[in-house]
């Protein structure tokens, strides 16, 4: 077995979901690194006694500091239960988590069934050899038009 890095996040009207979701899988959670927002994971410690490094909580600034993560190659998957029916007022930070996943090629559940397909995966228990894309392209574009401003 290989544990990964997990990040898990709910949103307040699906925290109870996702605690629910935590406790069916909790012998799995157990063998991996778990990461999550500040609220969620105080929930995660004190309700199921996970061990979670806890990042800021979601509005003030956690969803950035886990896309952060993201980035920099140290989340393996996503767990983010958000609500789709309640107007969130950090909205915009929770696409840039949800888009920064999918430019990094990281697997992101959004519901107990997505997050089940996933933990359940033969992937998930075992080393997977994740394509990381290669943006050098992109980045030599940026390159050429800057040199070409100056």
């Amino acid at each position: 077995m290989t544990p990964k890095d997990l990040a898990l996040v709910a949103h307040d009207g699906k925290k109870d979901e996702l605690l629910a979701w935590a406790k069916k899988h909790l012998s799995t959670l157990k063998k991996h690194r778990l990461y999550a927002t500040g609220t969620t994971g105080s929930l995660l410690k004190s309700e199921l006694g996970l061990e979670v490094h806890s990042f800021k909580s979601g509005p003030l600034g956690g969803d950035m500091q886990i896309g952060a993560f993201i980035a920099e190659d140290k989340i393996n998957a996503l767990i983010f239960f958000w609500d789709p029916l309640e107007s969130q007022p950090h909205d915009p930070d929770v696409k840039a988590l949800l888009r920064i996943s999918v430019v990094w090629n990281i697997p992101f559940a959004t519901n107990p069934a997505s997050a089940d397909y996933m933990i359940t995966s033969p992937y998930f228990d075992k080393e997977y050899e994740e394509k990381t894309p290669d943006f050098t392209e992109h980045l030599q574009r940026f390159d050429h038009d800057r040199q070409r401003d100056e």
